[in-house]
This record gives C-alpha cells, sequence and structure tokens, in this order.
C-alpha cells in the first residue's frame, strides 16, 4: 500500500538547496579549521563580542561608513589581534604599501580589486574586502581573488581577508 502525500524522496530533495549557512556549519567554533593561525582568529577575533583594547580608531571610523557594529568590533579585534599599527579605508593603489591592513568598503568597484590584491601582495599588507557577495560582480571579483591568491584567505561572507604572509596556500569558508 502506497503512502500519499510527500515520500521521502521528495521530502531529501530540499537538502541539495541548504543554505550556505548550514553547508558551513562544520566550520563553526572553529572546527575543521586545521591552521593554528586561522584558528585563533577564529576564536581570539570571529568569537568574541567585545573590543580587546581601549583605543579603537579603526572602529568608530568604521562605524562612521554605517559598517555593522559586530563587524567593526571584529576588524578592530583583527588588527589588535595581528599588531598592526597602520590601516586605511579605500586608499588609492600607491598608498597600500605604506600600510599593515587596507580595508575596500562598498564604494570601491570591484574592478579595482586585482590591482589593490597585487600591490597588497607585493607590499605583504592584508587586504580586507567588505561585502564580497553584495552583487554577482563583486562576488565574481572576489571568488577570482582566492583562486590566484598565494597565501592565506578567509571569507566569512561578511569580509574577505586575504594575508599576505609566509603561510602556504589556505582558503577558509566560514
Amino acid at each position: 500500500m502506497k503512502i500519499t502525500g510527500r515520500n521521502i524522496k521528495r521530502r531529501l530533495y530540499g537538502l541539495r538547496t541548504l543554505p550556505s549557512t548550514l553547508k558551513r556549519m562544520r566550520y563553526f567554533r572553529g572546527h575543521g579549521v586545521h591552521s593554528p593561525f586561522v584558528y585563533n582568529i577564529v576564536r581570539q577575533v570571529f568569537m568574541c563580542r567585545n573590543l580587546k583594547c581601549d583605543d579603537h580608531p579603526l572602529y568608530d571610523a568604521l562605524l562612521e561608513l554605517n559598517v555593522p557594529c559586530r563587524r567593526c568590533i571584529q576588524l578592530q579585534n583583527l588588527l589588535t589581534h595581528c599588531h598592526y599599527t597602520t590601516w586605511g579605508i579605500d586608499v588609492a593603489l600607491a598608498d597600500v604599501a605604506q600600510l599593515d591592513m587596507s580595508i575596500v568598503t562598498t564604494a570601491t568597484p570591484p574592478s579595482e580589486f586585482a590591482a589593490l590584491a597585487e600591490a597588497a601582495t607585493a607590499a605583504g599588507t592584508t587586504l580586507c574586502i567588505l561585502s564580497p557577495m553584495l552583487d554577482r560582480e563583486r562576488h565574481s571579483a572576489c571568488k577570482s581573488l582566492v583562486e590566484s591568491h598565494r597565501c592565506t584567505s578567509v571569507d566569512n561572507r561578511a569580509y574577505l581577508l586575504l594575508f599576505n604572509n609566509h603561510l602556504p596556500k589556505q582558503v577558509f569558508r566560514l
């Protein structure tokens, strides 16, 4: 006798279209991250909800640009965690070499990402691209940057971090 209604095959069909949040659950709280550098960033930066330092100019500057408070805290804590002293938001291509971290907001068109990434790689600067999945053009530009990047890249969907350090090529999607 056949049971009417939705059978098991139809019920399980929806599992193929799970949102990316559930697909990335294995990286929750740092599980599945096999790099001590990135594991420390996940535990001490992404999971921390309070500012770790008293002086927070990056936090204030990002708040003025209407970046969500949680993301401002995370980026300020990343600055503290990595011991970066200089940073810039939407800086010119020539000025990227003088910074420890360069932050790219949505005001920068995706066509400039490749040139900024090259300048950051040459200078050893960490490049942070806010809202990498804002639209299709921005997402494809960020995806091509990750594929061509020679060091560690971390994508937590709010921003894409391209580290230019001594670590081998690793791609983390949190």
